[in-house]
């Protein structure tokens, strides 16, 4: 018996999100097991308010190629922490929305907050012995998920942050006075796309010649005296920082500045790391600094999106829709690799109870120099996952997106 699906996006976009979203759609229009494909918009608090569309008969082929290559999150995103009481009135209400639309598949593609609104949905269920089938489909620029080699997301926001450093590193080199620029990168407690301006690097010794991951304690002092190095040797010094930089008390850097707001989930909404640094520089060397935040670019620039991640990200919405026809429930959809050269992965799935409220730092033996510099093994882990040039559809010199009207 034809059951429908239902899929959602939550937390922060990505260029490639989309891109899973097409493989769930494209996979469920495929399947004679699964009759509609509905989209939450906004998420399960968008759903809650009886905001959804039919995915399968609103989407010509032509727009969902489209939506492949559409950054930012098409069904719209949100951040809603689903209860953690179980016997919440929040989950029969839910489950009952499921009912009325025979819902039997449920997809939710996301990051760390999103896989533990499938770890909650998956255990009610179980627990009232509901058939509904709950996976989790991951995403996230941070590359912050465990169980995981990599996550849909980081591999295009590598190649921005590699190629924008790059061309910042050009800009800052055309003078001869003495000059600092600090580039800001996301990275609340993860290094994982601050390391990727390693990638920037064309030869040894090249800029940027300083990089900072939240994993190894920041010291003022001893900042002060690796930009003091930097400088004797060259004109032009590039540093790039986590946001999420912190001393050995855990007290964030941008603290020191500021006091920091709370977002929805009670997470310190991190700003002004570049900007506290930069004073700091000044007041030190008095030479000409300035800091560089990248901001919400380093998740939303499609036109540096790479092929190899959007075609991964459609394989993940994919196999998860051939997982839960396996009845399969309670699993995120993971990437396994399996080779390195030449580079190779398969999806596989994890328990999404172990995945959800966990972090996957940057591993300790890929951060060198004392926690200055990036090992070259993580530029054999990264360099296969910004490959490839999308062949875009474009207008006027402009590339063509989905709007969802």
């Amino acid at each position: 018996m034809k059951k429908n699906a239902i899929v959602g996006q939550s937390g922060g976009p990505t260029a490639v999100i989309n891109a899973s979203l097409y493989g769930v759609i494209k996979e469920g229009m495929a399947q004679a097991e699964i009759g509609r494909v509905y989209g939450m918009l906004n998420g399960i608090e968008g759903f809650m308010s009886g905001n959804y569309m039919d995915l399968t008969g609103n989407l010509t082929e032509e727009e969902l190629e489209l939506l492949k290559l559409t950054p930012a999150a098409y069904l719209g995103s949100c951040r809603y922490k689903l209860p953690d009481d179980l016997s919440s009135p929040f989950y029969p209400a839910l489950f009952e929305k499921f009912r009325a639309m025979d819902i039997g598949y449920f997809f939710y593609i996301g990051g760390n907050d999103s896989m533990d609104t499938v770890s909650k949905l998956s255990r009610y269920a179980a627990h009232h012995g509901s058939p509904i089938r709950f996976i989790g489909i991951p995403k996230t620029i941070d590359n912050d998920l465990i169980l995981t080699d990599h996550t849909p997301g980081y591999g295009s926001a590598a190649k921005y942050v590699a190629d924008t450093v790059r061309e910042i590193v050009l800009d800052s080199s055309v003078y001869q006075q003495k000059s600092v620029t600090i580039i800001e990168l996301m990275g609340r407690h993860a290094g994982w796309l601050t390391a990727a301006s390693a990638l920037a690097r064309k030869f040894d010794g090249d800029n940027p010649l300083l990089i900072y991951l939240p994993e190894t304690d920041f010291e003022f002092e001893r900042f002060a005296e690796d930009v003091k190095a930097a400088l004797n040797k060259h004109n032009s010094v590039i540093i790039c920082i986590s946001e999420g930089l912190s001393d050995s008390q855990g007290k964030f850097i941008c603290e020191y500045a500021d006091e920091v707001r709370l977002d929805t989930f009670g997470h310190k909404m991190l700003t002004g790391s570049g900007k506290m640094l930069e004073n700091f520089v000044r007041d030190r060397f008095g030479v000409k600094v300035r800091s560089i935040e990248l901001n919400v670019n380093q998740r939303c620039s499609g036109m540096l999106a790479s092929a190899t991640d959007i075609e991964e990200s459609v394989q993940a919405g994919s196999e998860g829709v051939k997982a839960a026809l396996k009845g399969i429930t309670g699993r995120m959809v993971a990437f396994h690799r399996t080779g390195n050269s030449p580079y190779s992965m398969e999806c596989i799935t994890v328990d999404v109870n172990e995945v959800c409220n966990q972090e996957k730092l940057f591993p300790a033996q890929w951060i060198c120099g004392n926690g200055t510099d990036i090992s070259p093994d993580f530029l054999e882990y990264a360099i296969p996952l910004i490959q490839g040039e999308p062949q875009r559809k474009m207008e006027s010199g402009r590339p063509v997106y989905l709007y969802r009207r």
